[in-house]
């Protein structure tokens, strides 16, 4: 089945969910030119998802996905986040921060049965999750509204995985794609392959639409993933620039510069490994370190140090979330970047 039929949209396209980079604007603009527009609910209170939410349902009759995150909450540990501080102590000099008054806390939050109870008010045509499925309850719960779902997956062990629980479609998240990576099933970061490797291995392993992401860019990434058996692509980097982007002023100019051709993984900023533009913070500690706590709970502590940075007009302490391909990137609306991509089709 295409992707056109299974969610009623026009073109193939999937507005990647950009939790902290986009809202609804972005979302209303991709579904409304025929794409499937995104809603990243990770960061959002209950009140702001339904907002938003809302906001989606009033500028559109057209098909809409929204996402969560599955992970597992960890308990705090007083241990490691001392540890974690204490490496970051320079830094914290530097910028005049003590880091005692400095709160502890998660930064994102799972989907949950509170959040299912929300969504039922709205039943989205597509509820998309990362970092795995919700429990079988809270996925009968979504089934329940109609919805249909789709998750990520970064190796073929975990597509298999996926498809085993029922999802209607597998985004395969490939090494050069931005922001967090969906892995699930191990913390082997070198089980971590290239999007078009991995497309053309799941979609030889599965018998459910495959939908392509990470470094496709423009019309021809888009071809070339459906080429290789992808039903349609997910995008996240190339919208980034739109005016719907809630991106800082910092953020929008390393994307438009050199600095955007030098990415990495980094877990410095939330915990879970996750693509962005190099900058300091990721030189000076590593962009991998294995003295930042468990996701979600390293967000609190780099938190300042971004605050004042940025205030300077600094990147240097900030997620500057970004695939390995920016080049599609254009201060055009998203609406445009959804035409740029589908021009080949």
């Amino acid at each position: 089945m295409s992707l056109q039929e299974l969610f009623g949209i026009a073109l193939p396209i999937i507005q990647a969910p950009m939790a902290g980079a986009q809202g609804s604007a972005m979302a209303i603009a991709v579904s409304n030119a025929g794409g499937l527009g995104s809603l990243p609910c990770a960061m959002l209170s209950p009140e702001a998802m339904r907002k938003e939410l809302a906001a989606i349902k009033a500028a559109t009759d057209k098909p809409f996905n929204v996402n969560f995150f599955c992970h597992t909450q960890p308990d705090p540990d007083a241990a490691a986040e001392a540890r974690w501080r204490q490496a970051m102590t320079p830094f914290y000099r530097e910028y005049g921060i003590d880091p005692a008054g400095i709160p502890t806390g998660p930064g994102r939050n799972p989907f949950s049965a509170e959040v299912a109870d929300i969504l039922r008010e709205f039943s989205p045509p597509v509820v998309s999750f990362h970092f795995g499925l919700p429990s079988d309850q809270l996925m009968e719960q979504v089934r329940s509204m109609g919805s249909k779902i789709i998750a990520s997956a970064t190796t073929v062990d975990e597509a298999l995985w996926l498809q085993e629980r029922g999802v209607d479609a597998i985004i395969a998240q490939g090494l050069e794609a931005g922001g967090h990576r969906g892995i699930f099933l191990t913390d082997d970061l070198t089980t971590q392959v290239g999007t078009f490797a991995l497309v053309r291995q799941v979609a030889q392993a599965v018998k459910v639409p495959v939908i392509a992401a990470g470094g496709i860019a423009d019309a021809a990434g888009v071809t070339a993933a459906i080429a290789l058996g992808a039903a349609g692509v997910q995008v996240g980097t190339a919208y980034l620039l739109c005016p719907e982007s809630t991106i800082s002023a910092i953020h929008r100019e390393a994307l438009a510069s050199p600095a955007a051709r030098h990415t990495a993984l980094t877990n410095l900023f939330t915990g879970r490994p996750a693509r962005g533009i190099v900058n300091r913070v990721m030189r000076e500690l590593g962009p991998v370190n294995d003295q930042v706590p468990a996701f979600p709970l390293a967000t609190s502590a780099i938190a300042p140090l971004r605050a004042k940075a940025e205030a300077q007009g600094s990147g240097d302490f900030s997620p500057l979330w970004s695939g390995e391909n920016a080049t599609g990137c254009a201060a055009v609306s998203a609406a445009e970047i959804t035409k740029r991509l589908a021009a080949g089709l």
